[in-house]
């Protein structure tokens, strides 16, 4: 039963794809009779016929790679497109170096240093002296053994 008539014009009142008109198997010979669009328009109705959703693109595969990135893998030389300084500019990381070493610092106050030592060791990492935290528990060490 050749149904393609009514397929299409299903779809031009629906206002969609013919692929995405569905037929009521039990209705195929009221479907098979109606040749106006009045008749498809009562079927519609009816829902003798139906229209499918839309097709989306499905974002499975994009969760799934976030998930990965959170846990910081998915990041290698071939996932980059920005150079080292547009996706951690000098000053951000600057920024974060300088206040994890002076919490650490703070950490320490009271405590492993005395409040001139503490003066002494913010104003090195103030001016770059430190490379990082543990650079500075080296320092420390160092300056113990004297």
């Amino acid at each position: 039963m050749d149904l393609s008539n009514q397929k299409r014009l299903a779809a031009d009142l629906c206002k969609c794809s013919p692929k995405r008109i569905r037929f009521d198997e039990d209705r195929l010979e009221d479907i098979k009779e109606a040749i106006t669009k009045v008749d498809i328009r009562g079927l519609i109705n009816d829902n003798a016929i139906t229209k499918l959703n839309k097709r989306g693109v499905s974002r499975v595969r994009a969760r799934k790679r976030l998930v990965q990135r959170r846990k910081g893998k998915q990041k290698g030389p071939g996932a980059r497109k920005g150079s080292r300084g547009a996706r951690l500019t000098s000053k951000r990381a600057w920024i974060n170096k300088v206040r994890a070493q002076r919490q650490l610092l703070n950490a320490l106050k009271g405590k492993t240093i005395d409040k001139k030592l503490y003066r002494e060791l913010y104003l090195k990492s103030k001016g770059g002296f430190f490379r990082s935290k543990r650079h500075i528990k080296i320092h420390l060490e160092e300056r113990v053994k004297k």
